[in-house]
């Protein structure tokens, strides 16, 4: 077993997201560090969604996509990407980082981080479900960091 994991100097694993990350607050990414990266990695993948949208909205609401991250990068720092990587479009229209922004209540947002054993030929711009049927068969590990934000 490998110590694969996601964290973020910004909260605690299962704690509240600074306001400035949020959609409407200054849509900042999220600084994350990145540990443990399986030895045969060639590239990692990150999913941030927002799955109690469901009740809201009716589906798991896509946040953030980035791909094709090199494997020896351990973080990313706040509202910057590594570069040679990949960020996909979100659930609001737009490519790149989309913070967290509950219409209701309190929601729990998951950064799902995923080693891969290969880089992704996928087109740029590419969606969460395009990102996931790329993903398929090829998981080496993965690890989530959640947090949670209210409007």
């Amino acid at each position: 077993m490998s110590n694969f994991s996601l964290d973020s100097e910004s909260f605690d694993h299962g704690g509240i997201i600074p306001k400035k990350y949020g959609y409407k607050n200054g849509n900042h990414s999220i600084p994350l560090k990145i540990g443990g990266v399986p030895e045969n990695t060639i590239s990692l993948a990150l999913i941030m969604d927002d799955p109690d949208a469901m009740d809201v909205v009716g589906k798991i609401w896509v946040h953030w996509v980035l791909w094709n991250i090199e494997p020896n990068v351990i973080e990313l720092k706040e509202n910057s990407i590594p570069s040679n990587c990949f960020e996909g479009e979100t659930d609001f229209g737009e490519v790149g980082y989309g913070g967290p922004a509950p219409p209701d209540k309190e929601h729990t947002y998951i950064f799902k981080l995923y080693a891969l054993d290969k880089k992704l030929d996928i087109n740029k711009k590419s969606t969460k479900k395009q990102l996931e049927k790329a993903m398929n068969n090829h998981i080496i590990a993965e690890t989530k960091l959640e947090g949670r934000y209210s409007p």
